[in-house]
């Protein structure tokens, strides 16, 4: 007998609560509580479906890039990231299936602008050294938010990120290569690289999302800790990226486009101004510089290869 099918709704959600402190990992065919559900479904969405959106500022500079070993390397790039959108979304699949729904349903709301995508994606990248930046810095925004879940208590989850997680390392190591060649390059190749920090410095900070689930009105960032999701909080995986990365930055002679940017010795924190959270709603909500742009893409090869979709099917 299914012991977990006799019990009331609160004595499965104790039970679930107990595993979770226990650190064991749910599955998919496991019993959860509709709100972890619902969670997961929308964070591995939009996570999956931002590696996919994410290849596209970068597939743009395949044909553009400046040696052969560069096209190769930023093709692989972008190769990595489709992938890792593919695997994300056979996770969602099986969150979905109880539900009734599938990939399709995940396809048609991003196409039709249900389904939000990380913010950086929806951005320009003019030059090379935009093309690097996002490899470098959005790529290891990415792993500091990643890194953070490797543990998370969705079994299925966590496996993928393991995967994940090293291959972002590569990309990053891609991305730096890039800045490095750049900043020993001539003053142009060094003032390319100064202005594209310039226009991502905003997009970078609110990568993470904003310190208080007041700013938006949700409640995301709560819920995914309070079910050990993930174990720190917007602003604490914000204050670990420019711990990390602004060291390196300002190692390259570079700056950073903030008057007011500081450590705080007796915080332990970074002081930085904050971007303006009313346009970052703006941007997820598909009103960014690229956004149409690249959902247009989205949709016009969605409905080229729907004979793919049909003959597997």
């Amino acid at each position: 007998m299914d012991v977990a099918a006799e019990l009331s709704y609160e004595g499965k959600l104790e039970r679930f609560m107990e595993r979770i402190e226990a650190g064991e990992k749910i599955e998919a065919n496991d019993w959860m509580p509709d709100d972890y559900r619902t969670a997961l479904i929308k964070l591995i969405s939009m996570h999956g479906i931002s590696e996919i959106m994410g290849a596209l500022p970068e597939k743009e500079w395949v044909p553009k890039a400046p040696s052969l070993r560069r096209k190769l390397g930023i093709m692989a790039k972008v190769q990595d990231e489709m992938g890792h959108g593919q695997l994300l979304l056979r996770v969602v699949e099986d969150l979905l299936a109880p539900l009734g729904k599938g990939r399709d349903d995940i396809m048609n709301d991003l196409l039709n602008g249900d389904l939000k995508f990380h913010n950086v994606f929806h951005m320009e990248a003019p030059t090379w050294a935009d093309a690097g930046l996002i490899g470098w810095l959005v790529d290891g925004a990415a792993i500091i938010t990643q890194t953070n879940m490797l543990g998370a208590s969705y079994g299925p989850y966590a496996r993928a990120l393991q995967r994940i997680c090293a291959e972002e390392v590569f990309h990053a190591q891609h991305g730096e290569s890039i800045i490095l060649a750049l900043a020993e390059g001539t003053q142009e190749q060094k003032n390319m690289i100064q202005d594209a920090i310039n226009r991502w410095w905003p997009s970078l900070l609110m990568f993470f999302g904003p310190a208080t689930a007041a700013t938006t009105g949700s409640s995301k960032q709560d819920i995914t800790i309070k079910y050990k999701i993930r174990t720190k909080t917007n602003e604490q995986l914000r204050q670990d990226f420019l711990s990390k990365y602004i060291p390196r930055v300002l190692s390259l002679g570079l700056t950073i486009p903030d008057e007011t940017f500081k450590f705080d010795e007796e915080k332990k924190e970074w002081i930085y101004k904050q971007p303006d959270w009313k346009e970052f709603k703006k941007i997820i909500s598909n009103r960014g510089p690229k956004s149409q742009s690249r959902l247009q893409l989205r949709r016009t090869a969605y409905k080229e290869h729907e004979w793919v979709r049909r003959a597997l099917s």
